[in-house]
């Protein structure tokens, strides 16, 4: 068993930072590294690239990134864990080996995690009594007409750990969770017991922290932020792991950004509903127990998590089509600035209402006035300008369409001083909507495959 483990953070989303995975594999000694880049939205417009392209469906930036690493990885024994497979994780893992071969390695094996795609086993599951009904609003998927497009489970950290085993130096994955992409190093190298909750649980924090790239290590910090310094060249965070479940965030030195109790603390509040019932596919943890110490420059030690047992069930992510959107926006000068803006906001909808134009919802913005702050905003004589944002979603693609014709009539018929015009008439776009399900684990189960070149 190693004394510890340093598992870096490369990605925290698809399209996060190019160069911090290249950072963390060069300007530092690292053991993992997890490159995070599936939201809830991702796994449809990957489903729609897989439709139009049976070669696609994941995200490709990790093509030119293997492109540029692959030799580094290599050489310095880094294995690197990502989600990035999306709806097509062999077929990610085919264009890797094709840049293997490109740079003449060989003996490179990946393993593949999949079996979380479920789109075309929904009508199966019904007849067995399993009805992916919303978690959150109680609807039932039976009754409401909806278009699901992507239906993916989260796995935990389990096949990736298999993977680990079978001697896999990358592995890709579909939907997993993102805790899982960096507990599953702790697992395979201490071989903690999969009814350790407090370690098990410890590995999810560390991967909370990890999961959003560079927002743990003083990016988008929102305490002292002017002191956060050289964000241009900024460091992911690094968590150094130590098989008694205590682990350090940090980052490579010399690298810009900070990591303190202040930062790691913001990270921890992310995205986490109930902080003393954070549920995975791997346990429950308990985020009121953790103990953060500053323990050196740009190293927080964590430490004291809890954690419960599993529950029985997955999460599904699920998207469906719901109709369409458009937006516009007029820009008006001073004086009077939003009075002219939301002059014009009333013409427009009363346009709108004469055509008899119907819309499932309507929102207007005032940006420079209104939308970071809503009600709370304050003080409109001093605007220099205010931009009108406004936008439709309904089911009519015509009066979608028809919306944008109206925007700019405005210019020459409405209040006077508009000097911008952006981006020309709005086009209707699809609206994904997300519908969150939970189905047992006995009714799924993950595939691993590992192959070498």
């Amino acid at each position: 068993m190693k004394e510890k483990i340093r598992i870096a953070s490369g990605q925290g989303f698809w399209g996060d930072l190019q160069t911090a995975p290249i950072d963390q594999v060069r300007k530092g000694d690292i053991d993992y590294m997890m490159l995070d880049y599936l939201a809830e939205v991702t796994m449809s417009i990957l489903q729609k690239q897989k439709l139009k392209d049976p070669k696609l469906g994941y995200a490709k930036d990790l093509i030119p990134l293997f492109d540029e690493i692959l030799p580094d990885i290599v050489q310095k024994g880094i294995k690197v864990i990502t989600n990035g497979g999306g709806v097509n994780p062999l077929a990610c893992r085919d264009a890797i080996f094709e840049v293997a071969k490109k740079h003449q390695i060989k003996n490179l094996k990946i393993g593949v995690v999949f079996g979380d795609d479920i789109l075309g086993k929904i009508d199966s599951l019904a007849e067995k009594n399993i009805f992916l009904d919303n978690m959150e609003t109680g609807e039932k998927l039976s009754s409401v007409r909806i278009d699901v497009i992507s239906a993916n489970v989260y796995f935990g950290a389990k096949p990736i750990v298999e993977a680990l085993q079978q001697g896999a130096q990358i592995v890709i994955t579909g939907r997993t969770t993102d805790t899982g992409l960096t507990l599953a190093p702790m697992m395979y190298e201490f071989g903690w017991a999969w009814n350790d909750w407090n370690k098990i649980a410890s590995g999810t924090v560390a991967g909370h922290i990890l999961e959003c790239g560079g927002q743990a290590s003083g990016g988008n910090f929102t305490g002292d932020w002017k002191s956060v310094p050289d964000l241009a060249n900024i460091g992911f965070p690094i968590a150094e792991a130590f098989p008694d479940g205590k682990f350090i965030i940090t980052k490579h030195e010399g690298t810009g950004g900070l990591v303190s109790s202040a930062t790691v603390k913001e990270q921890l509040l992310y995205e986490i509903g109930n902080p003393r019932n954070y549920i995975t596919p791997d346990c429950v943890a308990d985020f009121t127990s953790i103990h953060l110490e500053d323990v050196g420059e740009n190293r927080v030690e964590v430490a004291q998590v809890k954690g419960r047992e599993a529950t029985d069930s997955y999460k599904v992510s699920m998207a469906y089509f719901d109709g369409y959107t458009a937006f516009s926006t007029l820009t008006y000068a001073w004086p009077d600035a939003l009075a002219k803006a939301q002059k014009a906001d009333e013409i427009l909808r009363a346009r709108l209402k004469i055509l008899g134009l119907e819309f499932d919802e309507i929102k207007t913005e005032f940006l420079g006035y209104n939308s970071c702050f809503g009600p709370l905003a304050k003080n409109a004589d001093a605007l220099n300008e205010v931009v009108m944002r406004i936008g439709v979603r309904g089911k009519d693609k015509a009066a979608i369409e028809r919306f944008g014709r109206e925007i700019a009539p405005l210019i020459l018929t409405g209040p006077p001083s508009v000097t911008g015009f952006a981006g020309g008439r709005p086009k209707p776009s699809d609206v994904i909507a997300y519908w969150p399900a939970l189905i047992p684990k006995s009714a799924v189960t993950p595939n691993v495959e590992v192959r070498s070149i």
